[in-house]
C-alpha cells in the first residue's frame, strides 16, 4: 500500500479516534443549552458558534460524529452476517435453497433501496426516545441493505462449491461441516471483509439522507443527518459559512473511505 494510503488510513483512524472520544474534546455537552448566546458566531468559547438553542455546533458536531462512525460499523457488520448467510448458505446447498435465494437476492435487487428504506422507516413510529431511533435506523440499514452483499457472496460460494479442490476433498470423504470450515470459509472470509468496508460509508451517507428527511436519529441526539438539516436554510448559509462544517466533515471521512477502498489491491 503506498504512503498516501497509508497517510489515508491513519487520518481516518484519528476521526474515529476523536469521535469515540467526543466527550474529551467537546467543549460542552451536545444538549447543553446556552440561553443567553443563541445563534452565536463562532468565539474562542464555541469554535463553530451555537445554534438556534444555544448549543454548541462543534459539540454538536463531534457527538454526531461519534454516533454515526461507531454505529454505521455496526449496521456493516449485520448486513454483512446476513449476506453470509442467506448468500452463502444458498449457493452451499445448492440446488432448490440456491436458486430460492437467489430468487429473494434478485427481488431485494430489484427494489430502490433507499426509498425502501424511507418507507420502512416512515411507516414506523416517529415519536420515539431519541436511543430508540438511533437503534431503529441503523437496524433497518442492517436488515435491508445485505442483498447486494449476498449475490457477490453467493457467487463466490457457488464458484467454490464447483472447484477442483473442494470437489477433491468431497470425494475424499471430508465431511460437508469440515469442507466448510477448512476450505470454503477461508476463501470467502476477504470477501466479506471487503464488503463489510464497503457498506460504511454507504451506510454513513444513507443515514445522512434519511437524518435531512426528519427519518433518522431525532434530537436531541445529534448526528450528521440531522445536523445537515441546517443547510436547507440555504439564505443563512451565505452569511455564516461555519454552517458548512458537518457538509465539509462528511465530505472528508467519505474521501479518505473512498481513496482507501480504490486501490488495487482492495478492489483484487
Amino acid at each position: 500500500m503506498s504512503a498516501a494510503r497509508w497517510a489515508a488510513v491513519a487520518l481516518l483512524a484519528a476521526v474515529f479516534l476523536i469521535a469515540l472520544a467526543a466527550n474529551l474534546f467537546a467543549p460542552a455537552p451536545y444538549a447543553k443549552q446556552f440561553r443567553q448566546d443563541l445563534n452565536h458566531p463562532p468565539t474562542q468559547q464555541y469554535p463553530l458558534g451555537t445554534d438556534e438553542l444555544g448549543r454548541d455546533r462543534l459539540s454538536r458536531l463531534l457527538y454526531g460524529m461519534r454516533i454515526s462512525l461507531l454505529l454505521a460499523p455496526a449496521a456493516a457488520l449485520l448486513s454483512t452476517l446476513l449476506a453470509a448467510i442467506v448468500g452463502g448458505a444458498g449457493a452451499y446447498i445448492g440446488g432448490v435453497w440456491d436458486r430460492l435465494t437467489n430468487v429473494v437476492i434478485n427481488l431485494f435487487l430489484s427494489l430502490p433501496w433507499l426509498f425502501l428504506l424511507l418507507t420502512v422507516r416512515a411507516l414506523l413510529p416517529l415519536d420515539v426516545p431519541a436511543l430508540t431511533s438511533v437503534v431503529i435506523t441503523f437496524a433497518l440499514l442492517g436488515t435491508l441493505g445485505w442483498a447486494a452483499s449476498a449475490r457477490i457472496v453467493a457467487a463466490t460460494v457457488r464458484d467454490l462449491r464447483n472447484s477442483e479442490f473442494v470437489l477433491q476433498a468431497r470425494a475424499s470423504g471430508c465431511p460437508s461441516l469440515r469442507l466448510l470450515l477448512r476450505h470454503v470459509l477461508p476463501n470467502v472470509k476477504p470477501i466479506l471483509i471487503a464488503q463489510f468496508w464497503i457498506s460504511v460509508p454507504l451506510f454513513i451517507l444513507t443515514e445522512a439522507n434519511l437524518g435531512m428527511l426528519g427519518l433518522g436519529v431525532t434530537e436531541p441526539l445529534p448526528s450528521w443527518g440531522n445536523l445537515l438539516r441546517e443547510l436547507e436554510n440555504y439564505g443563512a448559509l451565505a452569511h455564516r459559512p461555519w454552517l458548512w462544517a458537518p457538509l465539509i466533515s462528511l465530505v472528508l471521512v467519505m474521501s479518505l473511505f473512498q481513496f482507501i477502498l480504490s486501490g488495487e489491491e482492495y478492489a483484487s
